[in-house]
């Protein structure tokens, strides 16, 4: 079995702080942790990451973010790495957005900001079981 990667990109450094402190009181050491402030970061990550054909990919992305939003970033992480678990966690986006990420960028779950750990968690171990 492969190793099991969570990437968290959001612009914000808190956010990611926050996130990656919840996984990691949750899961230990069961997976490796990554963070991202923007999607290009995130990209050039997932390519570094994604050499080992055992690696699995979980990737929770804001939405609201410079440049590239995070619709338009898991739609690309969907093209080149189609079997990754895709989360959206936002505070603002619209719905048209999470129906287009759902359709071409095989979105799991988009959960709204503020999040409950236990939710992210919860999606998290269900998603698991799809990659």
């Amino acid at each position: 079995m492969g190793k099991i990667v969570i990437l968290c990109v959001d612009d914000e450094k808190i956010i990611l702080n926050s996130i990656k402190v919840q996984l990691k009181e949750n899961y230990g050491n069961s997976f490796l942790y990554e963070t991202a402030e923007s999607a290009q970061e995130a990209l050039d990550i997932i390519d570094e990451i994604m050499t080992d054909n055992q690696t699995k990919l979980i990737v929770i992305s804001d939405w609201l973010m410079p440049v590239v939003k995070g619709d338009e970033f898991l739609i690309k992480v969907h093209s080149k790495y189609p079997k990754s678990l895709k989360i959206m966690l936002t505070g603002q986006v619209d719905e048209e957005s999470i129906k287009r990420t759902e359709k071409e960028g095989n979105l799991y779950k988009c959960i709204r900001k503020p999040w409950m750990a236990s939710e992210l968690i919860s999606c998290i171990n269900s998603g698991m079981l799809l990659i």
